[in-house]
């Protein structure tokens, strides 16, 4: 399998990114790794080995990124607006480094696939539905759609509200909404088993499928069985049923 690291620029932060490249051709799929995670998450447990088969025949390039969790959504002793704040350096990264690299990379602009499991699929939903004109697909696994569990103080700003999905989906409206319906689709997926309830994805999947079909957004809830826990054996066979669909 061609397997590339690469290091990408990230000015607003003072240094640069990590990332992952696996495949030849296909379509582009971004990977968020879970919660404070590096690009070879997805590697070392075994993601990568589910879809390789997609990857060899051509069908899907994935390029797995850093978090940047540690500094943002997850930085102790910050207020839940501050590290709202911080994760738009992360945003900034990702739309403004890393996606031109993996259009470079692919041979010219198109639409970008994203993913993640954990605290990935909060990355992927959110950045599907803030940019759905570059991720018009987001495959999530067992998230948790509600930032406010993070921690931290209870103020919640403008930063906090547009990127707590939760919040701003179910205050789309009008054109915005209009346009969203047409381009952007989601696949939310989780298992009912171990873990699922205490991590809150359950609830907070079940939710937040609601909340999106609510608002006419295509969206796709697939619950898995009460055997089937909060862990990487799960995303291996939900992101190995899902992806072949869309490459």
């Amino acid at each position: 399998m061609n397997r590339r690291s690469v290091s990408i620029e990230a000015p607003a932060v003072g240094g640069a990114g990590d990332l992952v490249a696996y495949g030849h051709h296909g379509r582009p799929l971004l990977v968020f790794p879970s919660q404070q995670g590096i690009p070879r998450d997805w590697e070392d447990r075994d993601m990568i080995d589910a879809i390789s088969g997609l990857i060899e025949a051509g069908r899907v390039k994935v390029y797995a990124v850093d978090s940047y969790d540690s500094g943002s959504w997850h930085a102790d002793g910050l207020s839940l607006e501050e590290r709202a704040r911080r994760h738009g350096v992360y945003e900034d990264w990702i739309v403004n480094r890393v996606v031109p690299f993996v259009h470079g990379d692919c041979g010219g602009a198109q639409d970008i696939l994203v993913t993640g499991c954990s605290f990935g699929a909060y990355h992927a939903a959110n950045f599907a539905l803030k940019r759905a004109d570059l991720f018009p697909l987001a495959i999530c696994m067992s998230g948790v759609y509600d930032v406010s569990v993070v921690g931290g103080s209870w103020e919640r700003g403008e930063a906090v509200f547009f990127n707590n999905p939760i919040d701003y989906v179910a205050h789309l409206h009008g054109d915005h909404l209009a346009w969203l319906r047409g381009r952007v689709s989601l696949v939310l997926v989780c298992g009912q088993g171990q873990w699922e309830d205490t991590t809150g994805a359950l609830a907070s999947t079940q939710r937040f499928a609601r909340v999106v079909a609510d608002k006419g957004i295509r969206c796709e809830l697939d619950l898995w069985g009460y055997d089937v826990p909060h862990d990487w054996p799960s995303w291996r066979s939900q992101i190995a049923h899902h992806l072949p669909r869309f490459c």
